[in-house]
């Protein structure tokens, strides 16, 4: 080990524990809404997960995930974006980590457009674009690309699970994509 590296152990706790931790102190997540761009980084189409949420159904949610102890922002997007999107995905991280929002997710509903019940959560967003061919992993059922009118539309809109919907909409707004 070099002298400037730390034992993190795995980064996880067990179950009991995190739920310990999520009823006393926010949770640090990303949120990443993988996009498809023209030659000149004009978004033409945004990637939503296919998945099963926590409360049972289908649902389309963004990448997303917590942020473990030790790690690079950089490194959590890169890990839940292999992770969801599988490793031929080929996302172009940003250059710079500061993100287009930070979404506030609360357990208690009405708060912000964001909500959790597990936890607060603080989560920096942020806008990546792919560049590969995306082959769905873990839960992550599959994944639909959408054109930025289609992703803001009521239909798709009432999929979003979480306040996603209002990420999209606000990512697209950010970029001047949103009319």
């Amino acid at each position: 080990m070099s002298e400037t590296a730390i034992d993190t152990g795995d980064g996880w706790f067990s179950k009991d524990e995190l739920d310990a931790l999520r009823k006393r102190l926010p949770m640090v997540y990303v949120d990443a809404i993988p996009v498809r761009v023209d030659a000149d980084g004009v978004i033409q189409h945004v990637g939503m997960l296919l998945r099963t949420p926590r409360d049972g159904g289908i649902s389309r949610a963004l990448v997303s995930g917590r942020v473990m102890f030790h790690e690079r922002i950089r490194d959590a997007l890169a890990r839940h974006l292999d992770k969801d999107l599988g490793p031929m995905a080929l996302p172009r991280l940003p250059v710079t980590l500061t993100p287009f929002t930070v979404a506030e997710y609360f357990p208690t509903p009405g708060i912000t457009a964001y909500h959790d019940p597990r936890q607060h959560a603080v989560s920096l967003a942020y806008i990546i674009p792919i560049d590969g061919d995306c082959q769905p992993q873990h839960d992550a059922l599959d994944i639909a690309w959408f054109t930025p009118e289609e992703a803001v539309s009521p239909m798709i809109q009432a999929d979003m699970a979480d306040g996603h919907g209002a990420l999209v909409r606000t990512a697209l707004a950010s970029t001047g994509r949103l009319v």
